[in-house]
């Protein structure tokens, strides 16, 4: 008696009918498509949403450093893989957060609106650079009270050379232009050209000098919330070089613990971890207002569960643990990434 077979739609492969699978590509033998399977394998293939996720979720939460050392030593196919891992936590974390960000982008332009409405000042500074009349005044009273101030010579020299120098070099970055001119402008939609010219921007200036008066124009406009939606928008790309700066602290703190790739999957699932925790706190808030500082004291709870996964996927001892973990935080924190936010406040500022 012979055997039934089936042909695999995909790669027409003959094969027994007892088999679910085809031997030859893998497809389901039975592979109706319908609108649950649809999705079903779209967010499988994007986000390898099955059961590892739930099997890898209470570990990673409550046992800190085990997945990754499970997943390092082997155990690969029980646990999600870490880079899967943190794009699906991370992706759910940035759609929590884009509520909140609409709500902040709001809000400066609020701000801005009513804050071009009053006069600009700065500090209570004046912006203007002092002309030639002023700046000899300034000299001669100085060389009258010479003997008072204790000014030498040489020292009144240096400060003449000083204030001319200064003078001359001043950049023409004032903010005393004529706001009611500007506002009638931009109200009948005339040239930015114009408009950056009646703010005092001169034909001849310089790249940065040009974008300054022209990211300012934005603010004029009350259109300034969308530096800070920039500097949203970049946080996801500025992760990525700083998950491998975290790796690479930990493989300098841990030389002989592993390779590269060993302190990724650390930093990986403990960056998913991170997402998690605040995920949780974002999405509590939308239902229920809790106190800022419960919601701060679960943020810097990160910091000890960082110090226990660094003893248990390094093997080593609590107090060495503490010291490194405690160090790696601060060049982290205090070095790093101040730096990285100072980069992305001023590309956000320049190019959005």
């Amino acid at each position: 008696m012979s055997e039934s077979t089936n042909i695999c739609r995909n790669c027409h492969s003959d094969f027994s009918e007892d088999f679910n699978f085809c031997p030859n590509c893998g497809q389901q033998a039975k592979d109706d498509l319908t609108i649950g399977l649809l999705f079903y394998n779209t967010i499988s293939n994007y986000f390898s949403f099955d059961a590892r996720f739930f099997k890898s979720f209470l570990p990673l939460m409550f046992r800190p450093g085990y997945v990754a050392r499970e997943f390092v030593g082997g155990r690969r196919l029980q646990f999600l893989h870490p880079a899967q891992y943190y794009l699906f936590v991370s992706v759910v974390f940035f759609f929590l957060f884009s509520f909140k960000a609409r709500d902040y982008s709001a809000n400066v332009d609020k701000a801005l609106e009513k804050g071009f409405k009053s006069e600009l000042n700065i500090g209570g500074i004046d912006t203007k650079p002092l002309d030639s009349i002023a700046t000899k005044q300034l000299s001669d009273a100085l060389k009258e009270n010479q003997a008072i101030t204790g000014i030498s010579d040489e020292d009144m020299q240096k400060i003449d050379s000083v204030m001319v120098q200064g003078n001359n070099d001043a950049p023409n970055l004032t903010f005393d232009y004529d706001k009611e001119l500007v506002d009638s402008l931009i109200s009948i939609n005339a040239p930015d050209p114009e408009i950056l010219s009646a703010m005092g921007m001169k034909e001849n200036a310089g790249f940065f000098t040009k974008r300054f008066y022209q990211q300012m124009l934005k603010f004029q406009r009350n259109s300034g919330g969308g530096i800070l939606q920039a500097f949203f928008d970049s946080i996801p790309i500025a992760l990525f070089f700083l998950l491998p700066i975290f790796a690479i602290l930990l493989k300098i703190f841990y030389w002989r613990k592993g390779r590269f790739s060993h302190h990724l999957v650390f930093s990986f699932y403990f960056y998913s971890f991170l997402f998690i925790v605040l995920s949780l706190v974002l999405g509590v808030n939308y239902i229920v207002d809790i106190p800022g500082w419960i919601d701060w004291l679960v943020i810097m709870s990160t910091f000890f569960y960082l110090i226990l996964a660094l003893r248990h996927f390094y093997q080593q001892g609590f107090i060495l643990s503490f010291v490194k973990g405690s160090v790696i935080s601060f060049l982290y924190m205090l070095l790093i990434l101040p730096l990285a936010l100072a980069v992305m406040t001023t590309a956000s500022f320049f190019f959005y």
